[in-house]
């Protein structure tokens, strides 16, 4: 078995629990199917704001501050109590708060020591708050400088989230690519070195890494592309694989031109075709003849005789004994 086929409980930080959510929830069973599971938006933690310019508008987004912590205090009582610490720069003042985890995360906070916090947002009276956010020292917050500034935002459900927050997901998600990283044979890439050179592609395990750990917007830009360009390669690739499957099997010929075509074209259509009609009714007639299945899509302006062309490769189909059927997108067309 491969690393990519690996139970994803064997994946640190995961375990029994949390895999049988992830299966459940998400259908991540093993480490392929959770490192082809691609975040859905990323948060540039590469900028720092200050305290003043937190406003309105910044509610539902994460931010990054760099704050001393300047004083703490327990609020409240019973499931109501909660644990506040006052935090400021040289712009403002704002509040941590937590309702879980209290004595873990009191244990963390020095007064007068600054720390990086990162979080959502929400302003009461002017004063700004931060509800659970994250937060490290600044010696913690200088030791991993060499990561990407994009934090990965993996797509998640209420169930999820309460089992696997935020971070932790991205810590799982680290786990197995390190796992992966000492497999060469993993995500070894299935296009020739010529067509990524032609086409610019990056190569499928950078993708991969890029996707989850962009170091670079363009970098990220690169992986996506990539990415993308693998997900239309596959529908094409499917699409000419049934084509030629279509052309392997035998089709029924329309080889009579007869009266129901000929007494329409010559008696009653109360018009003449265009060049570009009598052209794409010669190439349909071409299909009907070869003896292989068609499957063709005629395009053309509004009013430029599309319904007549099909009308007209019916009239074939009944020449040759066999009925014909006209989907309408419309009640006036049908009609």
């Amino acid at each position: 078995m491969g690393v990519l086929e690996r139970d994803i409980k064997f994946v640190a930080g995961v375990g029994e629990v949390r895999a049988k959510i992830l299966d459940k929830e998400v259908g991540v069973r093993t480490v392929g199917d959770l490192l082809m599971r691609f975040p859905h938006r990323y948060i540039d933690r590469s900028r720092q704001l200050r305290l003043s310019e937190v406003d309105e508008t910044m509610e539902s987004t994460y931010i990054q501050l760099r704050c001393r912590a300047v004083g703490m205090s327990y609020v409240g009582e019973g499931s109501r109590r909660r644990f506040v610490v006052e935090v400021n720069d040289t712009t403002g003042v704002a509040e941590l708060l937590w309702f879980h985890g209290i004595k873990w995360i009191e244990k963390r906070i020095e007064i007068g020591r600054e720390y990086i916090i990162f979080g959502r947002p929400s302003l009461f009276r002017g004063r700004v708050s931060l509800v659970h956010p994250e937060i490290e020292t600044i010696e913690q917050f200088l030791s991993r400088k060499h990561e990407s500034g994009f934090q990965a935002i993996y797509p998640s459900t209420e169930r999820l989230s309460e089992a696997i927050a935020m971070r932790a997901m991205q810590r799982i998600v680290q786990s197995a690519w390190e796992l992966v990283n000492n497999d060469l044979t993993a995500f070894a890439d299935p296009l020739p070195d010529e067509l990524r050179r032609r086409n610019g592609l990056m190569g499928l395990r950078d993708a991969i890494y890029n996707i989850h750990f962009p170091r670079s917007a363009e970098e990220l830009r690169q992986a996506q592309y990539r990415l993308k360009y693998d997900e239309l390669l596959g529908v094409q690739l499917t699409i000419q694989a049934r084509r030629t499957e279509r052309h392997r099997s035998e089709g029924f010929v329309f080889g009579r031109v007869g009266e129901a075509f000929n007494t329409f074209y010559h008696e009653k259509l109360p018009f003449p075709l265009t060049g570009a009609q009598k052209r794409v009714i010669r190439e349909i007639r071409g299909d009907m003849v070869s003896g292989k299945q068609m499957n063709r899509l005629l395009q053309g302006d509004v009013g430029s005789g599309k319904t007549m062309v099909a009308f007209m490769s019916m009239l074939l189909a009944v020449d040759n004994g066999y009925q014909a059927c006209i989907m309408a997108p419309t009640e006036i067309l049908a009609r």
